[in-house]
């Protein structure tokens, strides 16, 4: 049911009291006022990249808000700035103590709405909003989801692979052990799995994950989504690997996702054997040379043994570190 625009929980919109005038935001080149909020936490979804992606909703959202939580102000204040909006902006991010979600819902119990985001996509998503939330709700206090643009969501329905079932990890461990250890864990998931992963770790990230889940395994590498230089490259997980392996690390923000395993996937005597091949040209030849024996000798891509013999060449050199 619509709420009356005299819904006593809402605030009135003249705002003169604080030194601000009324809710303005300017889309398409036209002033719009927005209407008042009803006091409490506002989760409001921003553009992942791209300025145009933000809903009518979030901008009157936003332009409403007695004040803005933001992970880094710098962030945001662009995405204000750009639609003509100078609500405050207050800083809440990983580091917020308890001190400083208190105060905020001390405003919020005074009366005053206040809009949560992230730098980027919905708030919650790998960072730190839901303790805010979690207070909130405890208070007794209104949470009101503004949806909107989510990275994991724009690289899953780009990917090409199933989307009915998909788990989001976000964001792997960073030492290989532990990633690996990690990864292991999700190789039973029945369904597709969405990872997000800074540049610099991607090549690494891919060849454990083309060791530890299985080269055949259908991925994609989605690279600044939404931006100039969007981009999404789809393969095996061997290819990718052996692919950013070449290349080296790309720029921007990154989002994998990995597909469950062909039915006809290699089995463990299968792998074993490969990597007995690898290894024993290893010994004797460069990572390519060894690659490109060991494809002609099993009829396997070239690619696929050559990120599998990146993997085995890397094992061996930090055993003999230890």
């Amino acid at each position: 049911m619509t709420q009356r625009s005299d819904d006593s929980r809402r605030r009135s919109p003249d705002r003169s009291a604080t030194g601000r005038g009324p809710a303005v935001y300017t889309a398409f080149g036209l002033a719009a006022e927005a209407d008042p909020l009803p006091p409490g936490l506002h989760v409001v979804a921003t553009p992942i990249g791209n300025l145009k992606d933000v809903s009518f909703r979030a901008l009157a959202t936003l332009a409403a808000a007695d004040a803005v939580l933001a992970e880094d102000t710098r962030v945001t204040r662009t995405l204000l700035a750009h639609y003509g909006i100078t609500t405050p902006l207050v800083a809440y991010h990983e580091h917020s103590g308890e001190g400083v979600r208190d105060r905020m819902i001390a405003r919020m119990q005074g009366g005053e709405a206040l809009a949560l985001v992230s730098d980027a996509g919905t708030p919650l998503v790998s960072d730190p909003g839901f303790k805010l939330v979690q207070a909130a709700i405890a208070a007794g206090l209104a949470v009101t989801p503004i949806p909107g643009p989510s990275a994991a969501i724009t690289a899953l329905v780009a990917a090409g692979l199933p989307t009915d079932r998909f788990f989001f990890e976000g964001f792997l461990p960073q030492k290989s052990g532990a990633r690996r250890n990690r990864l292991a864990m999700l190789a039973g998931v029945p369904g597709t799995l969405v990872l997000f992963e800074a540049p610099h770790r991607l090549p690494e990230m891919l060849a454990d994950a083309a060791e530890v889940l299985g080269g055949t395994r259908p991925a994609a590498v989605a690279r600044e989504l939404t931006k100039l230089f969007e981009t999404v490259r789809r393969g095996d997980l061997a290819s990718l690997a052996a692919e950013y392996a070449a290349a080296g690390p790309p720029k921007g923000e990154v989002v994998v996702v990995i597909g469950t395993a062909p039915e006809d996937a290699p089995g463990p005597e299968h792998d074993a054997d490969l990597d007995a091949r690898i290894e024993a040209a290893l010994a004797r030849h460069s990572i390519k040379d060894a690659a490109s024996l060991v494809a002609d000798e099993t009829g396997l891509k070239r690619r696929e043994v050559y990120a599998r013999a990146l993997v085995l060449a890397r094992r061996g050199g930090d055993a003999g570190e230890a």
